[in-house]
């Protein structure tokens, strides 16, 4: 799972968060990502090329010269496509080049662009923008404290007027609303900057995993016990008493009865 530090316009660092893993942390499906591009880019194109047939070019309702007797190859008209001014045979008209993608292509296309950012570590997250008033060089200052060069996608709300027109007039800077992030503008910049009102996905604070520390009383205490059950350096254990071989529990029962008997 991606982990970004969510930092402030100073450079400070506020917290570390954990994004969504279904948005910021797939394998990228590249044929899905090309095929969704393609479609985008059609359908940006505006269709609107057109020429003239031989039927919609004015003149040419004449025969020019008779059918036989001239020497020269029959015509029927000066606007055929062979003459100069005539119609342009199988030429573009008007259409439109939009592809219909399925949606659940777009969004995976979508998901697929965001981890490829968050796999290169190219995910910015910014507590907020704290401008008052739109000033480029307030927004520069603060592109070059987050060390965010060449080309970003800053992704705003709405209510972020004065954010946007305080960026819009930076060349290396596109700026684009939250519901509008599409694959293709992703993938056309280098730096992805999301503020944490703008952030898809659930994300959560990351855990830190904090250094064991020995507690000092029970190490004594550890420490102690092992020196009562081990001897000390240079200390020989007593050795065990030996019991004679065909002397048992009945046999020491009874020389210590005999010894209890016997008077002073």
């Amino acid at each position: 799972m991606a982990v970004v530090e969510v930092r402030r316009v100073d450079g400070s660092t506020v917290r570390s968060i954990e994004l969504d893993a279904g948005l910021f942390g797939i394998q990228p499906n590249v044929p899905v990502l090309h095929q969704v591009v393609t479609a985008q880019l059609a359908a940006a194109r505006r269709g609107t090329q057109s020429t003239l047939t031989r039927a919609e070019v004015a003149g040419g309702g004449s025969k020019p010269w008779r059918q036989k007797g001239t020497g020269r190859a029959r015509q029927g008209s000066t606007r055929s496509p062979q003459w100069s001014g005539g119609g342009v045979a199988l030429g573009p008209k008007p259409r439109s080049y939009r592809q219909k993608t399925p949606k659940k292509m777009i969004r995976l296309a979508l998901r697929s662009a965001l981890s490829d950012r968050a796999a290169e570590q190219r995910i910015a997250v910014v507590e907020a923008w704290p401008f008052t008033v739109p000033r480029t060089k307030d927004a520069k200052a603060a592109l070059a404290t987050l060390g965010l060069d060449g080309k970003v996608l800053l992704v705003l709300s709405r209510e972020d007027d004065v954010v946007y027109r305080s960026f819009r007039n930076l060349p290396d800077v596109q700026l684009i609303l939250r519901e509008e992030l599409n694959a293709y503008d992703v993938l056309c910049n280098e730096w992805i900057v999301f503020t944490e009102a703008t952030l898809p996905g659930e994300s959560r604070e990351a855990a830190v995993a904090e250094p064991a520390v020995a507690q000092p009383a029970a190490a004594e205490a550890a420490t102690a016990d092992a020196a009562d059950v081990l001897p000390a350096a240079g200390e020989v254990e007593p050795e065990a008493p030996e019991v004679e071989s065909g002397a048992g529990p009945e046999t020491q029962a009874s020389d210590a009865g005999a010894e209890g008997g016997e008077g002073p």
